[in-house]
């Protein structure tokens, strides 16, 4: 029985116990209790259900122990826990379960189709640190959510449109002249660069040449970037492509229809409901230039993500485009498609840290350490694991000497390093004279502290990978490897595994550490990490 169903089991048992409907026991829900508590799994809900059912905590409790009685082994403890212990025969039974492709499947994931758009950087230069933990974070929740069973399509929003590449086309245009770039234009020696390799007949090039040549270049970086990194995008969705469609002019005739444009001092405003949960309400659709802004073209991008069928939209910002998300929010919600079904991830900034010194960047100023320099120094598993270590809200300092060590006091080294050594016990399995595909007689385990602490943690990946999507952050499937990788070590130091004059018992424990390398190596693949059978 995996966590979840073990939960909702647990679950019915205590809303039939004290006449509960769901959303009163919405709050029940299985943890891992201290280690210095000697059970498998813990439930606090009595803590919690004690003002609803006006109750001492530990006398719930009690009628809770006593409604899972006798298929459950638990105990009422204070202030108000019942933990259980789970059977033998059931660790034995879920570890064979483990290798299976769809466990970690929910059906409350089942039928959902997600367009899960990421990163989208400005083509104006190379990708930056802050991409990297944007494409670290979205293609992560991507892997999990697939694992949890929902239809995930990633996309990378390209805005080649509007004042910004025309800037970048001016800067190189300068560049290739042997001119400085605009005061408001782009500084960085990667323009340098490019324009050092244009051809002859680029001095007749219009300035709108110069800024789709760059824009193309750029885009084949990003590409190159991302691809270095691990991530796959769907679909490269470009702005251009809005425009061709008519979408802005399509997005502003539904939202004059529905009343929510209305025109002032030359320009057309977007005029929130009443009911959208938003301070900042009315923006301006089209200037009096009569050029669009951005705003009216995201609400026809995200407009064109419901057309293709996706029923929830996830974007994933940075923390500069914080103030824009209640905008963007309430017009997508208010034109028919609700508020829950679009939601927006903000992600804090990266801090490069060399020694004690913290690196400032800026990217049109040209002085910034790329994502591509901090891969090529750090590796791309470093870089993951480390963007991946930290939840969306919290700043994050990067630090490079860390990152490059070779030890355990690196975190994604220590992890790698179970894997890789649990490959190299089996590959000397032969030569210890233990057969690493031979059997054993489950009913004859004994099963000791340390082993019994890795079984139950592989069974909390389940519950790992849902809070993951629930907070949608990778954070805590970081968090849950290296703790995994510590009880390893702790079940390494104490145990021997390979001992051909006990075979019986070596077998039982190869079979443990089979199940822990499978773990190991689909927690990282769903981090984008390697896992090296040699280190």
């Amino acid at each position: 029985m995996k966590l979840s169903s073990l939960e909702d089991e647990l679950k019915r048992r205590a809303m039939a116990a004290f006449s509960l409907d769901e959303k009163a026991a919405a709050g029940f829900s299985l943890s891992a209790p201290p280690p210095h508590i000697k059970a498998d799994i813990s439930i606090a809900w009595p803590i919690a259900g004690a003002k609803l059912l006006k109750k001492p905590p530990l006398k719930i409790a009690a009628e809770l122990k006593a409604a899972l009685a006798p298929d459950f082994d638990a105990e009422a403890i204070p202030p108000g826990f019942v933990n259980l212990k789970l059977s033998d025969a059931l660790l034995l039974e879920e570890l064979r379960e483990l290798d299976k492709a769809d466990y970690f499947k929910r059906p409350e994931f089942g039928g959902q189709k997600i367009n899960l758009e990421f990163v989208s950087a400005n083509p104006t230069g190379p990708m930056h640190l802050a991409s990297g933990r944007g494409a670290t974070l979205g293609d992560s929740l991507a892997r999990i959510w697939r694992a949890l069973g929902a239809e995930v399509s990633t996309e990378f929003y390209v805005n080649n449109v509007g004042r910004q590449v025309e800037l970048l086309g001016r800067s190189l245009k300068a560049r290739f002249e042997g001119a400085e770039p605009p005061q408001d234009g782009y500084q960085g020696d990667y323009l340098k660069a490019m324009a050092a390799v244009l051809p002859k007949e680029a001095s007749g090039w219009a300035e709108k040449q110069f800024s789709e040549h760059a824009v193309s270049e750029m885009l084949k970086l990003h590409r190159t970037d991302m691809k270095a990194f691990g991530v796959e995008f769907d679909r490269w969705f470009l702005e251009s492509e809005l425009h061709a469609s008519g979408a802005p002019a399509a997005a502003l005739a539904e939202l004059k229809k529905r009343g929510m444009a209305y025109e002032k001092e030359g320009a057309v405003w977007f005029g929130a409901p009443a009911e959208a949960e938003s301070e900042d309400k009315d923006r301006v659709l089209v200037k009096s230039d009569g050029r669009n802004t951005y705003f009216l073209n995201d609400i026809a991008y995200h407009l064109n993500k419901f057309s293709r069928g996706f029923t929830k939209l996830v974007d994933i910002w940075g923390a500069d485009h914080h103030g824009y998300v209640p905008r963007l929010e309430a017009a997508v919600g208010a034109l028919g498609a609700g508020l829950g079904s679009f939601k927006v991830i903000i992600h804090q900034q990266v801090a490069l840290k060399r020694g004690d010194e913290l690196v400032k960047m800026s990217k049109r100023a040209g002085d910034f350490i790329s994502l591509k320099e901090l891969v090529d120094d750090v590796g791309a598993d470093a870089c993951r694991f480390f963007f991946a270590a930290r939840g969306p809200n919290t700043h994050l300092n990067f630090d490079v000497e860390l990152a490059k060590k070779r030890s355990n006091e690196n975190p994604v080294y220590y992890v790698q390093y179970v894997h890789a050594r649990i490959c190299s016990i089996f590959s000397n399995a032969p030569e210890k004279g233990v057969d690493p595909a031979a059997g054993f007689d489950a009913g004859g385990v004994v099963i000791n502290p340390e082993e019994r602490a890795l079984m139950l943690k592989l069974l909390w990946l389940e519950k790992t990978l849902a809070d993951c999507a629930r907070d949608q952050s990778p954070h805590h499937l970081t968090t849950y490897l290296t703790e995994l990788a510590a009880l390893f070590h702790t079940f390494y130091d104490k145990h021997k595994v390979l001992d051909p004059e006990n075979k019986e018992v070596s077998a039982y424990r190869l079979f443990i550490l089979k199940a822990v390398k499978s773990v190991i190596a689909r927690g990282l693949g769903l981090l984008g990490v390697s896992a090296p059978e040699r280190m």
